[in-house]
C-alpha cells in the first residue's frame, strides 16, 4: 500500500497527507471547545496533545515529500489554504457556528495568496 502512495505525483501526496494533518489539527485545536467545555483545561490540553501528535506524524513527511517540488512558501499557502478547507465544514458542521459570508472572503483572499505565491518559478 504504501508503495503505491509513493507513485502517486509529489503534489497529490503532499495535498492528502496536509488534509489529513489538517483534520487532526482542527480536532486538536478546536474539538475540546464542544467535547471538553466542563473539563479543567490541562486536561484539554493533553487530549490536545494527543490528537497533535498524529498531526505532526503526517505534515512532516508532508513537507518533507513536498518540499522536493515547492517552495516553503507553496507549502505554507497550500496548507494555509487546506486549513481554511478544513476548518470552514468543521466549524458548521461540528460546532454548529453559523456559516457566514466571511469565510468566502477568507476564502478569495486565499485564492490571491495562492497566485502570487504560486506565479512565479
Amino acid at each position: 500500500m504504501l508503495a503505491s502512495l509513493q507513485q502517486l505525483p509529489v503534489a497529490w501526496q503532499t495535498v492528502g497527507l496536509l488534509l489529513l494533518s489538517n483534520v487532526f489539527m482542527t480536532f486538536a485545536w478546536y474539538g475540546h471547545l464542544k467535547t471538553l467545555g466542563g473539563k479543567p483545561w490541562i486536561v484539554a490540553v493533553g487530549v490536545s496533545w494527543g490528537i497533535a501528535l498524529f498531526e505532526y506524524l503526517l505534515m512532516v513527511p508532508a513537507n518533507r515529500i513536498g518540499a522536493t517540488q515547492f517552495s516553503v512558501g507553496q507549502l505554507k499557502i497550500m496548507q494555509e489554504v487546506i486549513t481554511l478547507s478544513v476548518f470552514v465544514p468543521f466549524a458548521v458542521f461540528y460546532l454548529r457556528e453559523p456559516l457566514k459570508l466571511d469565510y468566502l472572503w477568507a476564502g478569495l483572499c486565499m485564492v490571491g495568496a495562492v497566485y502570487f505565491i504560486f506565479r512565479s518559478p
